[in-house]
């Protein structure tokens, strides 16, 4: 029994933490730059002012992750973002597929207190900090709501994901809030007034389908939509979760301080909608509906950003700049909302795509003016139009995975964040981060510790592509223009033929084209056109376009719609191989094409994007000479995905134990093997609401075991469905020979493997 007198004062318990990276904010960002910065090593204190993690990914708010592959309604061809957010992507998509939130709440917790270097502080807020000086934070003051403590957390290097930049503000970093003029940065898309500056929050909805009628009563704050929403028509009773993102507000006020009042409004506005799809006798496939869930708090877009020594804007994003210091990419449209949200006469959003991803350079991720300061999430250093872009949970992820790798290259040389950058410790920051799986578009790495390198480099077979497997032919009407995305080395174009059926004499517009940027999958450049004439039938046709490559290259062979012709589809799926279609994905305004408007900045081009599985087979072409691009060179070339090629080493179907080795003339001590799978980063694996036809990517190899050079197992992998996996053996392993043997993931499918790398 405790028992307490009239003491004159009383203070809450107190703990003081020493890490050396203190993280604030346990949303997607902070979550991967935890992970990240506990597995190279440094001791992490992750601080998160809610109960779960994951931000606007929890079930608090229910927002799918997306990023560069934007519901693969672009032309960014396998974008996905890499290192830990792919990880946590491809662990719910198998844990998960299904798309329940509270299961990726726990699935994050997971991945989080796995890492023994992580200290998780949830319910706990900051609230103030001290400074050694001016520019530098000393420590943070943090306050939990649920065990009464006060926590003062000492660390060399903050990192600030919290989204509002609470921890930025409090130690006077630079920062904005609002649109730049367009002069400032050169910026057509930057809004006027009337638009409005900032973008507002958002609130969700669960339905729930009871097996009866229910009733519904509203509150007496409910809003009548009818009257007061613009857009009131385009509610419908089937539509949930985050496909009501358009369900916005507060954009014309402090989207950090009013938050209350904006969720305040948000639920006036919900409450509303659910009355007018029970109650307006419009909606009688809603009669058995039940309101399931209601977001408590609001999913917020926009508030703080950040001053670093760079501010990314509109013409990096449209021009695809190349920057020395690039760490991470982005590839979502620049997606401006009007401030006045749902409330607006205006289009919910306006979406400008890039012609393929970006460049985001280290300069966005840390403050120019607080020295010891680390910025992470949507609160970087870019302006209000490139924010635009940047904003979205996988981007944002990607890049705090940069932040913690650079720090850890700050403690190991006693530099500041931005020393780094100034004095050349780049390449490196560069190569560490490639080497946990972070891609960085135009660079490859280089590691001269990779006894890989060092080795003599064979497989038992590679794929000679002459044509897809005819065994299980599909046809599908040409009900929108279809192509085959192709790898074609320099020199002549092969000969193409396909399988067709057309319900009466016509033409066939058939096009080779290419991207005007290498690295780009939109095809812009027409490198030659044929007009092909079909009989009424079934019948093979022969596509000459007589033409040459004057460098390796995707093409694609496209199809022009044509209702009467069916064409050919095979079953057969092969790393680094896509169909594309000239289709529409209203989901992130893909019409087929983009036509920008005159004075905008932006580019017009067309759309060709891939089907989801099951669909989405590849057309059954033939080619008259094979395609030798899948070697096992490729797995020492630094990229781990498809770019200007496959950058694959694809074992032939027919090899019945397809293995890789590596020989040196003298026994190496390898402690540790990375493998880099194909779990087809052009998914895009939206985390919740959305179903998905599969755990497990069907390129991924399931299945394989590594041997030395006496032909001793010294590891097997059973159920292998991760990108990235790390075999770590508890001593090194002296050996003149490593032989990985692989299992074919299915007939239709055979083994592939991006990357092998060994390290002492």
């Amino acid at each position: 029994m405790i028992r307490s007198g009239h003491e004159f004062k009383r203070a809450l318990k107190s703990e003081f933490l020493n890490t050396d990276l203190a993280i604030v904010g346990g949303g997607m960002s902070g979550i991967c730059a935890a992970i990240t910065a506990a597995r190279q090593g440094l001791k992490v204190t992750l601080v998160q002012d809610r109960p779960v993690l994951g931000g606007n990914a929890s079930s608090e708010v229910r927002l799918w992750m997306l990023g560069a592959t934007s519901h693969m309604g672009n032309n960014n061809r396998w974008s996905r973002e890499g290192g830990v957010i792919d990880e946590i992507l491809v662990e719910n998509m198998y844990r998960n597929p299904e798309g329940n939130p509270v299961i990726l709440d726990m699935i994050l917790l997971d991945k989080v207190t796995r890492e023994k270097n992580i200290t998780l502080l949830l319910n706990t807020a900051v609230y103030a900090i001290e400074k050694t000086d001016a520019d530098s934070i000393k420590e943070i003051k943090a306050f939990c709501s649920q065990n009464s403590t006060e926590y003062a957390i000492n660390a060399p290097l903050f990192c600030d994901a919290s989204g509002d930049g609470v921890l930025g503000f409090l130690s006077g970093a630079a920062f904005r809030m609002g649109a730049e003029s367009r002069d400032e940065f050169h910026e057509l898309m930057a809004p006027d007034a009337a638009y409005g500056e900032l973008l507002g929050h958002s609130l969700y909805f669960y339905s729930k389908d009871t097996g009866r009628p229910v009733t519904f009563i509203p509150p007496a704050f409910a809003v009548d939509v009818q009257k007061e929403i613009p857009r009131f028509k385009s509610f419908n009773a089937k539509e949930h979760g985050c496909k009501l993102w358009w369900v916005e507000h507060g954009g014309r006020l402090d989207t950090v301080h009013d938050t209350e009042k904006i969720k305040w409004e948000l639920w006036k506005v919900i409450y509303g909608v659910w009355d007018y799809i029970k109650n307006s006798g419009n909606f009688p496939e809603a009669e058995n509906l039940t309101l399931e869930w209601v977001g408590m708090i609001p999913g917020k877009r926009e508030s703080r950003r950040f001053e670093g020594d760079y501010m990314l804007a509109q013409p990096d994003l449209i021009g695809q700049k190349v920057h020395n210091d690039a760490v991470a990419y982005g590839g979502w449209s620049i997606d401006l909302h009007p401030a006045d949200g749902v409330f607006s006469e205006r289009p919910p959003c306006n979406q400008w795509h890039s012609k393929g991803i970006f460049q985001i350079p280290y300069r966005c991720y840390y403050s120019r003016n607080i020295n010891n300061l680390f910025i992470a999430g949507r609160i970087i250093s870019v302006s209000h139009v490139a924010f635009g872009a940047t904003r979205v949970m996988a981007t944002c992820a990607y890049g705090a995975q940069a932040v913690a790798v650079a720090a850890a290259l700050c403690l190991k040389h006693g530099k500041q964040p931005a020393e780094l950058y100034r004095q050349g410790y780049l390449p490196e920051l560069q190569r560490e981060l490639m080497k946990t799986g972070q891609y960085i578009p135009g660079v490859s790495l280089q590691d001269e510790q990779d006894l890989a390198r060092r080795a003599q480099l064979t497989g038992s077979s590679a794929l000679r592509f002459n044509g897809f497997d005819r065994n299980r032919l599909l046809f599908k009407r040409l009900t929108v223009s279809a192509a085959q995305l192709l790898p074609l080395p320099a020199g002549k174009v092969p000969v193409f033929s396909l399988p067709v059926i057309a319900g009466a004499a016509t033409t066939l517009n058939a096009t080779l084209r290419s991207s005007s940027r290498t690295g780009n999958f939109t095809p812009d450049v027409i490198l030659a056109a044929r007009d092909i004439p079909l009989n009424a039938g079934q019948q093979e046709t022969r596509i000459d376009f007589e033409t040459t490559l004057d460098k390796a290259q995707y093409v694609f062979v496209c199809f022009g719609l044509n209702e009467t012709v069916e064409l050919g589809y095979s079953e057969q799926r092969i790393t680094g191989l896509l169909s594309v279609f000239n289709g529409v994905n209203k989901a992130v305004s893909n019409n087929g094409k983009q036509v920008a408007p005159e004075h905008s900045g932006a580019d017009s081009f067309e759309f060709w994007c891939p089907q989801r599985r099951p669909e989405g087979q590849n057309l059954a072409l033939e080619l008259s000479d094979p395609v030798a691009v899948f070697g096992a060179d490729n797995l020492l070339n630094g990229t781990d995905r498809p770019v200007a090629g496959p950058n694959a080493w694809v074992a032939d179907i027919r090899d019945p134990a397809p293995y890789v080795e590596l020989s040196w003339n003298e026994a190496q001590p390898v402690k540790k093997i990375n493998l880099i799978f194909d779990a087809d980063t052009d998914h895009a694996m939206e985390s919740v609401l959305m179903t998905h036809p599969e755990t497990v990517m069907p390129f991924c190899v399931r299945n394989y075991y590594i041997e030395d050079d006496q032909g001793r197992v010294l590891y097997e992998k059973k159920g292998n469905y991760q990108t990235r996996n790390e075999v770590l053996f508890d001593h090194p392993v002296p050996t003149k020979k490593l032989k990985i043997v692989f299992e074919h993931p299915s007939s239709d499918v055979p083994a592939s493997l991006f990357a092998i790398r060994c390290y002492a």
